[in-house]
């Protein structure tokens, strides 16, 4: 907390700062807690490009990549202390600070494609969400692909009961952790940065990620499965402080907008590249063992998650699951 607030005092302190013939350089911290090499990385570096670019100077954007400025546990209070402007987090985030109809992204299952991950993003539920975040003195400016999420452990999983008592490391999310209870394996929540110390140590044996944050977090070097089971997104939210966003000047807006639309381009088209990338250097690192699911493998760890899908329409709302049901086209 004090850490926090020390970046919030010194960012007071250069906002006022007297001004001088030109207006003052408006600054912007976008923290971020994955590496450079990775979409959410690289589409945050160009954003900072394009907005500096377009706005003639006029905005600065210091990205802060890795946990460099915030941890993963002191991201969401900064932001909506002013301390930092943007985040680009996992929207697994947003259930610890009381919107839970974010946990929808977590069911599994959910989504057969990016195709239909983009309906429902540039569609009417992501406007919907967006929409709950104002309360809580955040703007929502678009969603970021990461990928769809694999299963890695110290063991072979062929099948979902293959999971059963494995310590997997879950992101703050209810759905999550229902999600690992309904395979049989035990959650343990914990930051990002945590976990390659995490598995090294024996705390966590298991993981889910996309193929990028487990090559780019070198959690390859400490598991020696990955299973390609595709049981879910990660998904980013870029999201500004509201305070902060309605002070600029609206020609500003406008343009942070339109560089953030490219960028968010640049996000998407990457995201599956980046991730196919991945695979072929986890491969290629012999350190860890790809494992291809049979099409009834598959279909049994389907099976077996299912359930959390019913678990958890009242917390997430049902309303909201079944307009998300008829925008992908999913039947249970």
């Amino acid at each position: 907390m004090c850490r926090i607030l020390l970046i919030a005092l010194c960012a007071f302190a250069l906002l006022s700062l007297p001004s001088a013939a030109q207006p003052p350089v408006i600054v912007i911290k976008f923290s971020h807690v994955v590496a450079v090499d990775t979409p959410k990385g690289k589409a945050a570096a160009y954003f900072k490009k394009l907005a500096e670019e377009r706005t003639g100077g006029r905005i600065r954007v210091e990205v802060y990549p890795n946990s460099s400025l915030l941890s993963d546990g002191e991201e969401m209070e900064a932001l909506q202390l002013g301390s930092v402007q943007m985040l680009a987090p996992s929207v697994s985030k947003f259930g610890p600070i009381g919107v839970p109809e974010f946990e929808l992204f977590d069911l599994p299952y959910l989504f057969d494609s990016y195709r239909d991950l983009h309906a429902l993003c540039e569609g009417r539920v992501g406007r919907l969400l967006f929409d709950k975040l104002e309360a809580r003195g955040i703007v929502g400016l678009a969603f970021w692909d990461n990928g769809f999420k694999d299963m890695s452990a110290d063991r072979p999983l062929h099948r979902p009961e293959d999971m059963k008592g494995l310590r997997t490391r879950i992101q703050a999310s209810r759905v999550l952790d229902s999600e690992m209870r309904a395979l049989g394996a035990i959650p343990q929540m914990m930051a990002l940065t945590e976990v390659y110390p995490a598995l090294e140590k024996g705390v966590v044996n298991a993981v889910e990620n996309p193929p990028s944050n487990f090559w780019t977090q070198n959690m390859y070097r400490a598991q020696k499965y990955f299973t390609l089971t595709e049981h879910g997104v990660i998904e980013y939210a870029v999201i500004v402080n509201k305070r902060f966003w309605d002070s600029l000047p609206p020609d500003l807006r406008a343009t942070l907008e339109g560089a953030m639309k490219d960028a968010t381009r640049l996000a998407d088209d990457i995201a599956k590249k980046e991730n196919d990338d991945a695979l072929a250097a986890i491969r290629a690192s012999g350190q860890t063992q790809v494992i291809s699911l049979t099409p009834e493998e598959k279909a049994a760890w389907r099976r077996a998650l299912m359930p959390v899908h019913k678990a958890n329409e009242a917390h997430i709302g049902r309303d909201l699951v079944q307009m998300a049901y008829k925008d992908v086209g999913f039947r249970p």
